[in-house]
């Protein structure tokens, strides 16, 4: 299993992810997505999409605010609940989240307070990791981002923690203007922000990233069936994007995990290097959200059902995505070193749907016509998929560069090709060539890339 470090370096130099704001000495828990992790990113948003609200007739999707009403949140119970256990160092002044240390020193978690931390820490002997001063009191902390809304002053409110209020606050708009009917979902994908106390693990825990999030509304005797429905179907998906069955497992939930308003929940995780960790969630959240907002809206969110005559709050089955960990699962799950002729060969297996680039077109050499003729074929490539040209540098480094960002296929065109009008097609994974007509390229690329199943 390929470590975080060595993953973050990778990104970095391939120009998948950089520090952000890293001229300036960066700032923890950002990252900004490259020119190659970009392409990547939207393609899984793309492939989620399709699998959720696509090939759902009773699934529809929004776009909501980042900022919204400070009311929500005190609905929601974010004001209130959102929070972990932060301790400093009284030497070096830094700051951690308790639950880190002690996971970091072995001792098992469950439901926690500040008290009993405090007990835990104290009788462990635990210290600062950094400077190995005494820790102080262990204190709670709302992981929410403050912003200010409107002149002067302002009003206080919050960057939302999560993008799932903002379909619930959506609920009766969508009924009334989709014409959806119980059971059915409601899509979003978008950015959330939590003011971490100790982002690590390069994309796995930081201050801004984003969710892909679906809420499907059914009612209470149907929530146990659906619940079951979306945990597998979720648990699939990931095969469809390439990452390997081994690398996951379905957590249950302990009573004491459970957030206040899940009925049942379950994580999908996978085997990262520092263990297995969470990259969606899928909960039976029961009625406990849109009974929050009609409370404290005044509102009526109940649902009308025409045939019955008669209203009800739906439970809600949520599944729960983090884009950022899946693009940071599907990196260590694909990256792969190995010794080709005395030399080390880095190739990234992900699947064509999630890579930048499908296809990369070459000259073998960048001289005698080849050139021409290989914009030619790239021109004809570009039209249909995701293409890279690069007519520099030796054909064998050019073709590493490719293995290591992905790229399912390079098409090279050399002398041969101005006779008889075919190109070699090689395969990253294999690195097996085979002449193809040009005529017949198109074709044999559908074939092989596979993207639409």
């Amino acid at each position: 299993m390929v470590d975080i470090a060595k993953i973050a370096s990778f990104c970095k130099r391939r120009g998948i992810v950089f520090p952000s704001s890293e001229i300036y000495g960066g700032l923890a828990g950002f990252y900004d997505y490259g020119p190659i992790g970009i392409e990547m990113i939207n393609n899984i948003k793309a492939e989620w999409w399709k699998e959720i609200v696509h090939k759902n007739q009773n699934i529809v999707g929004i776009n909501g605010a980042i900022i919204t009403h400070p009311k929500v949140w005190e609905a929601s119970g974010h004001t209130e609940e959102f929070i972990d256990f932060v301790v400093e160092c009284e030497k070096c002044k830094s700051k951690f989240r308790a639950d880190h240390l002690l996971e970091d020193a072995g001792i098992k978690v469950g439901e926690l307070d500040a008290s009993k931390l405090n007990e835990l820490i104290k009788k462990n002997k635990i210290v600062c990791p950094k400077c190995k001063g005494k820790l102080g009191e262990v204190k709670e902390f709302n992981l929410m981002f403050k912003t200010k809304v409107g002149p002067g002053e302002g009003e206080t409110t919050y960057l939302r923690p999560e993008t799932a209020q903002l379909i619930y606050l959506n609920f009766k708009n969508i009924v009334e203007t989709s014409r959806q009917k119980v059971p059915f979902g409601i899509a979003q994908i978008g950015k959330a922000f939590r003011n971490e106390i100790s982002p690590r693990n390069f994309l796995f825990r930081m201050r801004e990233f984003e969710q892909m999030e679906m809420q499907f509304f059914v009612r209470k005797e149907d929530a146990d069936k659906f619940f079951e429905e979306w945990k597998e179907k979720r648990l699939e998906w990931y095969s469809k994007i390439g990452i390997n069955k081994k690398n996951l497992r379905i957590r249950e939930h302990e009573k004491g995990e459970l957030a206040h308003y899940a009925k049942r929940a379950v994580d999908i995780e996978y085997k990262f290097d520092f263990g297995w960790k969470e990259i969606e969630g899928i909960h039976n959240r029961g009625d406990w959200d849109l009974s929050r907002h009609e409370q404290f809206s005044g509102k009526d969110l109940k649902f009308f059902d025409e045939e019955t005559k008669s209203k009800f709050i739906p439970w809600i089955i949520e599944t729960s995505a983090g884009l950022d960990r899946i693009f940071l699962a599907i990196l260590v799950d694909a990256y792969h070193e190995e010794e080709v002729k005395g030399e080390k060969r880095v190739v990234l297996k992900i699947s064509p749907k999630i890579a930048a680039y499908k296809v990369a077109v070459f000259p073998l050499v960048n001289k005698d016509g080849l050139p021409e003729k290989a914009r030619e074929v790239f021109k004809l490539v570009s039209g249909c998929y995701p293409t890279f040209y690069d007519e520099k540098g030796s054909i064998g480094r050019r073709y590493r560069r490719m293995d290591e960002i992905g790229t399912p296929f390079c098409v090279t065109i050399d002398h041969q090709t101005l006779e008889d009008n075919t190109v070699t097609v090689r395969d990253r994974d294999t690195m097996e060539q085979k002449r193809v007509k040009i005529d017949d390229l198109l074709s044999e690329l559908y074939k092989s890339l596979n993207l639409y199943s």
